[in-house]
Order: structure tokens, then sequence, then C-alpha cells
């Protein structure tokens, strides 16, 4: 491609095992796709605009009413709630087993300043309880007590391809190119077109895509030049548009094409559903998953075909972040009917799911019990007999009722009769 002869130095590998945390944000579905009523474009960058480092850890900051990026795919996952500017918070630290949801509500301006105050030291918080007590060291978090479990409505993927209506004067365009890489050339007319209409917005997609919004109506077909000027299909099937790869990775890619290929072949829908091709550097967040066994190239000098295994999401339904083992150690050519097979499992389920609430929790598990705390009215800040308060030498399952009378709020030093009981149900 261009972009690899203008930089011959850049090598797919270099890329494609680049270690670098980022944040994920739902920013790119703003205004365009459904979304949680208070949660607009400001919003995003104002919390974004505080990040003034760069984290350690991997961060998501999304919508549960929309599908274009994960929700659970990072070390700290923020998720808007029904409550104004509030955030539940879903923590799963390098080395955890297992997702365990924050005991309390996160305002939007503080999103950054909690991400800084663990991303240090990430790598050794093993508990829920060490992370409640890191996060709020040394600061005063408007932290508020959950009013309801987090449910997910379930959505189809969206296609989020071409010149789309936004509002009465404006349009917004969503591009996808085959193989994952973008013409320099046509990039740079791009933001030439974007700067000269005034566009400040073109976000990149989980699914090597971009989006640019806000284009004006009366400027639409200088858009529509462009597209045509470099030859850019902007109404690629379904069937391409919604698989999740490794970046750079080229046997990845040419498996996709193979599916594509017989996927078309047989006139086969996938309407609603995401597929993944997953790789040592990739966490899946789609409905099925095909994973790339690791094996020997040749053995005694023969060739070795290579296996898969497949899984599909519970529900089909990626926010489960459950996955059932489909088959495994099958050979490329077997995997088109196998996925033939969950393909028509998904939609004889559809109907069944339609409308229906997801958890983000297990639904297997029993209902949590409420745990009893007692919160500052001054400044919010939890006193949970569970932790203790070590900074005042109060050891973990102390009751509130055994604190000296003397005890002051660790953070504002609020007398003891300023903290109220409340009750807490952990979602």
């Amino acid at each position: 491609s261009k972009t690899m002869a203008k930089f011959p130095e850049l090598q797919l590998e270099d890329i494609s095992q680049s270690k670098t945390a980022n944040i994920v944000s739902s920013y790119v579905a703003a205004d365009i796709f459904a979304s949680t009523a208070w949660l607009t474009s400001a919003t995003y960058l104002y919390i974004l605009e505080q990040f003034r480092f760069q984290p350690r850890l991997e961060i998501n900051i999304t919508d549960p009413r929309q599908r274009l990026t994960p929700l659970f795919s990072g070390h700290l996952n923020f998720i808007a709630s029904p409550k104004e500017d509030f955030w539940y918070l879903y923590v799963k630290l390098p080395g955890w087993q297992e997702m365990e949801p924050f005991p309390a509500y996160v305002h939007s301006w503080d999103i950054a300043a909690l991400a800084a105050a663990v991303h240090e030291k990430g790598n050794d918080i093993e508990t829920m309880e060490d992370f409640v007590a890191q996060a709020n060291a040394g600061q005063d978090l408007n932290l508020q007590s959950i009013e309801e479990h987090l449910t997910i409505p379930f959505y189809p993927f969206p296609y989020y391809e071409g010149m789309n209506r936004l509002d009465a004067a404006h349009y917004w365009l969503g591009l996808y190119w085959r193989n994952n890489w973008y013409d320099l050339d046509f990039l740079e007319a791009t933001c030439k077109l974007c700067m000269e209409h005034r566009i400040g917005k073109i976000c990149i997609t989980s699914w090597k895509s971009f989006i640019i919004n806000g284009i004006p109506e009366q400027k639409r077909i200088e858009w529509e030049k462009l597209l045509g000027r470099f030859g850019i299909n902007a109404r690629h099937s379904s069937l391409e548009l919604n698989w999740h790869l490794p970046v750079a990775d080229r046997e990845a890619l040419e498996l996709k094409r193979y599916l594509i290929r017989e996927f078309d072949q047989r006139d086969i829908s996938t309407y609603g559903l995401t597929f993944a091709i997953s790789s040592n550097y990739t966490r899946p967040f789609t409905s099925i998953v095909i994973d790339r066994e690791q094996t020997a190239a040749f053995v005694d000098g023969f060739a070795v075909r290579p296996t898969y295994n497949l899984r599909y999401a519970r529900n089909f339904d990626p926010n489960t972040r459950h996955y059932v083992e489909y088959a495994r150690q099958v050979d490329k050519s077997e995997l088109i009917t196998l996925m033939l097979e969950l393909s028509r499992l998904y939609f004889e389920q559809l109907n069944e799911r339609r409308g229906e609430l997801v958890e983000a929790t297990d639904n297997r598990e029993p209902e949590p019990e409420p745990i009893n705390f007692y919160q500052c009215s001054h400044c919010q800040s939890v006193y949970d007999p569970a932790v203790g308060d070590p900074s005042q030498g109060i050891t973990a399952g102390t009751p509130f009722s055994a604190l000296p009378e003397d005890y002051a709020c660790w953070l504002c030093g609020g007398p003891k009769l300023a903290f109220v009981e409340a009750e807490l149900v952990i979602a």
C-alpha cells in the first residue's frame, strides 16, 4: 500500500504487538446512535480532557445503549448510569480472575482522578477493598450509592457505513476499508475538507473504520466527489463490516476474506451478529470468536494445516462476557459449516430475546444481599466496616458502632455524628 511505501520502516509485527494502553470511549457513537438521555458529546470531551497522563491501565468510557464500542474489555470500565453525570464502574485489573463492581456511582468529574489514583499500582491491587482504598486515597471523590442494578438493553450491531442523515442540516459519514489500511493521500484530502467545512470531529472506531460527524447538507456533494475521486466504496455488505481483527494481521485478514466469500456464495444473512479472530493481543467483544490454535507449522518435515477453535457469546451478546465453546481444533474448511449452524441458532432464539434486559453480572447467580454502610453527609465519603479506615488505625471488620466518639471523616474531617446509615446493593 501507499502507506507502507512511504514508511518502509513501519513493520506489521511492530504494530500488532504494541501493548500501549488506550482509552476506548463511545464518543464515536454520540449523537448518531441511541444514547443515554444525559450523555452528550460535550460530556465525553470534558471527561477525556481531564486525562493529563498516559494511563497504564486500559480504560473504557461507554454508553450501555450503543453497540459500536465494547463495554467490558478494559481494566476500568465506566458505564453511564440512569443518574445524570454518574457512572457504574466495573474493574478487572491485571491478574484478576473475575470482574468486580465498584460499590458506588462515580461522578463524571472524578473519572480521570480515580484512574490516576490506581493506574500506577494496578498490578499490585489484589482485591476490591484495596482498590477502593487506593481510589480514595488523598482525594475527595463525589461518590453516590447505587440506586439500581446495571441492565443493558439488547440491540443488534448497527450499520455504520455510508452517508447518513444526522439532523435537518447535517450528515455523518462512516468509512470502512477491506484491508484495514487507509491511503495517506485520501486521509490528507479528508482532513483538509474537514478543516474547510469546520468539522472538528473525526472518530476512529474499534472496527478499524472511522466516522466523520457534522457534514453540512449544502456541502454533501463535495464529500461525494471526494469519495468518487479516490474510488471509495461506502456501501460494503454487512458480511464485511461486522468483523473485529487484530491490527495489521495478514493471516487473520486472509481468513476473514475466505469466510466472507463462503458466506456470500451461500447467501447467508449475518445481520446482528459480529465476528472476531483473536490473537495473543486481543480480547474478543463479538458474538462469535475464532481462536487460532498455536501449533507448529511443520511436524517431522511435513506441513501441518492450522486449526481453529470456535466460541460464541452466551445469548450471542458479547456484553455478557461469557463464551461457550462450540468446536475445537477444526480445519478452516469446517469453519464455514459450523458458523452457519451458529447463525441459524442466533436467529432461532432472536424473538425470545427481543426487548430482554441483559444483566451486567451473570444472571445465573443469586441476587446479592444489601450491605450496610455509613456515609458522611458533608462529602459523601463512605465508611465500610469490611474495609475499616487504615489511615486512622481502624482495622477491617470494625463496625461503625465501635468507632471512637472522636472519629472524624478521613476526607473532610467531619465528626462521627455527620455519618448517616444507608444500604447498598452491589450490582
